[in-house]
């Protein structure tokens, strides 16, 4: 059982109070829609010593064309433009979680389960964070991710968005699979996009220690302006051959491969046929 200690906590009104709090208790844990923290405590997992309140920032919550603030929560991204957010944003949870949950908290947390990690992943995002000293910074998604639950930022540091580049795709898809179709953690989950002039991206998540790009898949089926039933097998091959998840409780290792490759092609055709 986990000792119960004193917790310090601040309820933030505004984000420049929430990073002075932050930049006073450097690695002070941060809580915005509590999906995953507030699991830990109640499980008694987890007792962090000082607490921040994002819930009273509403710098957080902005929602812009080329910008989403780390506060806007799943509820909001479902009806948002973005295609295959927005079906990440409906497999999140219950409607509970996804009106309290955020983008941010999938960020911070970076789970290689994360339903929103692999749209960022494929679209080249980068994420916007804050220090009370230093400003702010944008990291690119792939330097932000170092591992499981592990990333660039730092003590004094907070995610306030995801930064979106001007050239967004033509066509978008996104799609897990699970023991069912919502409200349950993803045993493989992707994103694919295809461009106008053929340029085409993947990206995966629960088969590596953080999102993935399917970088020699894209490359080959990105110079196929019409794909042929052939060279989409050999896209699934490939992106088959490019994941590394793990085996344990909710699927073996070979079996995400498979998925990942299968997942991968059906959404390449849906994209193809829109």
């Amino acid at each position: 059982m986990l000792a119960l200690g004193p917790m310090d906590f601040v309820m933030a009104r505004g984000l420049d109070e929430a990073l002075a709090a932050r930049d006073a208790a450097p690695g002070s844990e941060l809580l915005a829609g509590g999906t995953d923290l507030m699991v830990e405590v109640n499980l008694a997992q987890h007792r962090p010593s000082s607490v921040v309140s994002l819930r009273h920032a509403p710098e957080l919550r902005v929602l812009e064309s080329r910008r989403i603030g780390a506060g806007v929560t799943w509820a909001t991204l479902e009806r948002s433009e973005y295609r295959a957010l927005a079906q990440a944003a409906r497999t999140v949870g219950s409607p509970q979680i996804r009106a309290a949950g955020t983008l941010g908290g999938n960020i911070g947390t970076a789970s290689p389960a994360g339903d929103g990690l692999p749209w960022l992943a494929a679209l080249d995002a980068s994420i916007e964070v804050a220090s009370h000293t230093r400003g702010t910074r944008l990291v690119p998604w792939s330097e932000f991710f170092r591992g499981v639950k592990q990333t660039s930022l730092a003590d004094d540091e907070i995610v306030t968005a995801a930064v979106l580049p001007a050239d967004m795709p033509a066509h978008q898809e996104f799609a897990k699979i699970g023991p069912r179709s919502a409200m349950v953690i993803s045993v493989v989950s992707a994103v694919v996009m295809r461009w106008e002039n053929g340029t085409t991206r993947v990206a995966l998540g629960s088969v590596a220690p953080t999102p993935l790009r399917a970088c020699a898949a894209e490359e080959m089926i990105s110079a196929e302006a019409n794909p042929s039933d052939a060279a989409l097998a050999e896209f699934a091959r490939m992106v088959a051959a490019e994941v590394s998840p793990i085996t344990d409780q909710r699927a073996t290792a070979d079996y995400r491969r498979h998925a990942a490759g299968v997942l991968a092609r059906r959404l390449l055709e849906r994209c193809l046929a829109a």
